[in-house]
């Protein structure tokens, strides 16, 4: 099995337009990455560049610590898994996970143990003599993925696998993936999504890419770490905006105090909110954002609030979450809220955010030092 290696890695195209910039990453034997952002952002580029399908401008591809910038793909070790399956429609699903053995012509009992053996932990034996045509979504992507299982690769790279399926079936085959490499674990497996649930819930480790070039981080990375570090510890306003469903609220404001474990912001309104944070670098009177989820905000007042008019409400059953009047570029501010909670529309109501829940952006966007450890970062609901 292996590990994979980017130094530096660079992707121009022809009109000298760059696309991947200054790419490092280490991917241990047996870890799973998976590489998300917007549209746009190169992850499915930086995926066919491991797989040997787009050429590498500048920098180093190393797998099993081999540099593979100029090996063919069928000589990297590595399978991929594409968005659109491409099974053989004219054969049989037996037929489509043999295809890559029967032609490296090996033997053919060795052939069917191992198809067996792989239709058996994906649940395909009884399909084993259906053409894809007569299998449901879930079904072929099954196969495409036990396709790449057989050749026992050292490397999986999964490309949007789940994007083809619905809602409930992309739950299902989620779960199914969190499981194959459960059970193949000692292959490094890169896996690129735009779905940040998917992100947060298969990765050991997430490899988030800027949108393009106009955005916080000099080159495409915007931050790398496991999804608990981006969720809580967010390096910038991009990926604090990225990271979280619904995403994460922000207030313009003016900082009044900028202490080492505090800082006290006042909002247009006049209302001043305290943050724990490092501050210490920070000027009186300097623009920054405050940032908070929608999780941890409160209906209610508490030690500190803010009052907000209520523009509409979403109720999902277990939760609700109401859209209030907001100062940031004319998007809502968003509360998560009990089912049982109720507001009418324009209705003003207090919303509670507590100290330790705030995140402090300075004026070019980038996240300061939060001073609450992410072990100690519980803060109740509402009831």
């Amino acid at each position: 099995m292996a590990s994979i290696e980017l130094r530096a890695v660079n992707k121009n195209y022809l009109d000298n337009v760059a696309v991947i910039r200054g790419v490092d990453l280490h991917v241990k034997q047996g870890e799973f990455c998976v590489f998300v952002g917007p549209s746009g952002c190169g992850k499915s580029t930086l995926l066919r560049m491991l797989a040997g399908l787009e050429d590498i401008t500048s920098g180093d591809l190393l797998i099993d610590g081999q540099r593979m910038n100029d090996t063919q793909p069928a000589k990297r070790g590595v399978a991929m898994v594409f968005q659109s399956y491409a099974l053989f429609p004219h054969i049989s699903v037996f037929d489509n996970l043999a295809f890559g053995m029967q032609l490296a012509r090996m033997d053919k009992a060795v052939i069917r143990d191992k198809v067996h053996a792989v239709a058996k932990v994906l649940q395909l034996e009884a399909l084993l003599d259906r053409k894809p045509k007569a299998l449901s979504g879930g079904q072929r992507q099954r196969v495409a993925i036990g396709r790449a299982i057989v050749r026992e690769p050292g490397v999986f790279l999964f490309d949007e696998p789940l994007s083809n399926l619905d809602a409930s079936l992309r739950v299902q085959t989620r779960f199914e993936i969190a499981k194959i490499h459960r059970d193949f674990g000692r292959a490094a497996t890169i896996y690129v999504t735009h779905d940040q649930v998917e992100a947060m819930t298969l990765a050991d480790r997430i490899l988030l890419l800027n949108a393009g070039p106009a955005v916080l981080s000099e080159g495409s990375v915007a931050q790398c770490g496991s999804p608990l570090e981006l969720y809580h510890r967010p390096r910038n306003l991009f990926v604090a905006g990225f990271i979280g469903s619904p995403k994460m609220n922000f207030l313009a404001g003016t900082l009044v105090e900028g202490l080492a474990d505090q800082a006290r912001v006042r909002l247009p309104g006049g209302e001043v909110l305290e943050a724990l944070v490092d501050a210490s670098r920070l000027t009186p009177g300097q623009s920054v954002t405050l940032g908070i989820r929608p999780e941890h905000t409160q209906l209610g007042t508490a030690t500190q609030s803010i009052v907000r008019e209520v523009q509409w409400q979403e109720r999902l059953g277990e939760s609700t979450f109401f859209f209030l009047g907001n100062s940031v570029a004319d998007e809502p501010m968003v509360v998560k809220a009990p089912g049982h909670a109720h507001a009418d529309a324009g209705q003003r109501v207090a919303v509670s955010l507590p100290a330790a829940a705030l995140h402090l952006f300075d004026d070019k966007g980038h996240a300061l030092e939060r001073r609450i450890p992410i072990a100690d970062m519980q803060v109740p609901h509402a009831a």
